[in-house]
């Protein structure tokens, strides 16, 4: 295992944040959707008998990685080809189509107080115990600052039921060394032969994979859902609060 220096923090810290950038990827999934999916969906979602996807629910497809693989592959004896997209391409497509869905709690429009959610958040919700806006919290989850690109139904979605809305980039792994290490953390970087992540002591650190016995990527979220744990307007409050949160 690897920690690694302030240099080397910055560029990944860098990249973490490129790869964040969530209203770019909406921008060139709604370019991926009018270019393949605008002719038999139609502009709204709503073309194809018995789909919607404003209504935010899919017959085929409860996760992102389910309607990528939908994306990707088509679906046998309908009108839904297979496609060659990147993967880049289909994730950005997919957090376009979620984004259609307009934001609601409990059925119903809720207007939220962002001065409230801000207490939520940084009391009640105890999310600055993983998260950080500014120059507060911590960093073993993904950064917060910038989060008011994305749409309000996905930060509802992502307090409701995390596991549907981590995004492959932050999936969290396991790993075990050949000496019996056990190591728990967010990826941040992973190519061929390495991986860096930010283990749960906020420490960023790099392994070779030959030195390693076990790598799990976790298909679920370490973040609870705050479903039943805050009322319709906490959680309207919260995502309000959230949406001012757009950087510098």
């Amino acid at each position: 295992m690897t920690i690694l220096k302030p240099a080397a923090l910055a560029v990944l810290a860098a990249c973490a944040a490129a790869t964040l950038s969530a209203q770019t990827e909406i921008e060139i999934g709604q370019q991926v959707y009018r270019a393949n999916c605008f002719a038999c969906h139609g502009p709204d979602g709503d073309q194809v008998n018995g789909i919607n996807f404003k209504s935010g629910t899919f017959k085929r497809a409860n996760t992102d990685d389910e309607l990528m693989s939908i994306v990707a592959n088509g679906i046998p004896g309908t009108g839904m080809p297979p496609t060659a997209l990147a993967t880049e391409a289909r994730r950005a497509v997919v957090l376009y189509i979620r984004s259609m869905k307009p934001s609601s709690v409990g059925g119903a429009k809720v207007a939220g107080d962002a001065a409230h959610g801000k207490a939520i958040v940084e009391g009640k919700g105890a999310c600055l115990g993983c998260h950080r806006v500014g120059d507060k919290g911590s960093h073993t989850g993904p950064e917060l600052s910038e989060i008011g690109s994305r749409p309000a139904a996905y930060l509802e979605k992502s307090l409701l039921d995390p596991n549907e809305t981590v995004a492959p980039q932050n999936r969290y792994v396991h790993i075990v060394t050949k000496q019996g290490t056990v190591i728990n953390g967010r990826r941040l970087n992973e190519d061929t032969h390495t991986i860096q992540l930010i283990d749960d002591k906020e420490r960023l650190v790099s392994f070779d994979k030959s030195q390693l016995r076990e790598l799990t990527v976790l298909k679920t979220s370490p973040m609870p859902s705050y479903q039943g744990k805050l009322s319709a307007q906490e959680i309207a409050d919260v995502v309000a609060y959230l949406q001012t949160l757009k950087g510098s």
